[in-house]
């Protein structure tokens, strides 16, 4: 395959299915990288069928050693890794005084371990061909969300690892970048609405009457952010976190 190839986490459905699959149409060959891999059949065959190249990879990102052998996988079979997006993510949503200790490690695992994981193997590679791109999800929550104290402080954690890795890889060729979406139609939203007890459809409701584009996002508003910061036209963008929320940051 000649093509680039794109490192996607967390691939198999949401915000990270839809990122793929517009890299695929951008040229890329991606990697539909997930916790299952038998997961990520749907989101690769739909890409193929699309006329778009794509693999499914099995990767824990909390897993040091699955990281690392997934990246020697993708590299041996398509060549290189040109891009890698940090988008696994997982919630354990609760009030500070019921977080369980599991709770916190589980979501910084995920979050914050996964993406140092992940650019540490993929920097490996970007480094020896002087290029590359790392586009990290941070999330408005990053600025606080009551109830969510683990996800809040890893989404912060984010922005800080996006601005050090770019000075760090800004001198081999590699921008590092971060989105940080607002309220987005997912699996995820939809479990915090269960959390705090409401219909998925009236949460979204109530949220896209606070939010000044009044509407909320569909995975494709990251996605078409993602594209941008993964194409040579963002070759001077480095270190920024840009938020995708409809003009609300809170």
């Amino acid at each position: 395959m000649t093509s680039k190839v794109a490192f996607v986490t967390g691939a198999a459905r949401g915000i990270g299915a839809a990122t793929a699959s517009r890299l695929a149409a951008d040229g890329f060959t991606v990697v539909i990288a997930d916790l299952d891999e038998a997961a990520c059949k749907t989101a690769v065959d739909a890409i193929i069928a699309a006329g778009g190249k794509a693999i499914a990879v099995g990767c824990n990102v909390a897993d040091e050693a699955s990281v690392d052998a997934a990246f020697e996988r993708v590299v041996a079979e398509l060549g290189s890794v040109d891009v890698l997006v940090n988008n696994a993510g997982v919630l354990r949503d609760n009030l500070l005084f019921k977080m369980s200790v599991e709770d916190w490690d589980t979501v910084m695992s995920v979050h914050l371990r996964g993406a140092f994981l992940c650019s540490r193997a993929a920097q490996r590679y970007m480094v020896k061909q002087k290029s590359g791109k790392i586009v990290n999800t941070s999330s408005v929550s990053a600025l606080g969300s009551r109830g969510q104290a683990n996800y809040s402080a890893a989404k912060m954690g984010i922005q800080g690892f996006t601005r050090t890795l770019a000075i760090e890889l800004g001198p081999y060729g590699i921008n590092v970048n971060a989105v940080a979406p607002g309220f987005i139609v997912t699996d995820m939203t939809d479990a915090t609405a269960a959390r705090v007890g409401m219909d998925p459809a009236e949460f979204r409701k109530a949220a896209a009457e606070v939010t000044p584009l009044r509407r909320v996002g569909n995975p494709a508003d990251i996605a078409n952010v993602v594209s941008f910061l993964a194409s040579e036209d963002s070759s001077f963008v480095t270190g920024q976190t840009i938020y995708v929320d409809g003009g609300r940051k809170l």
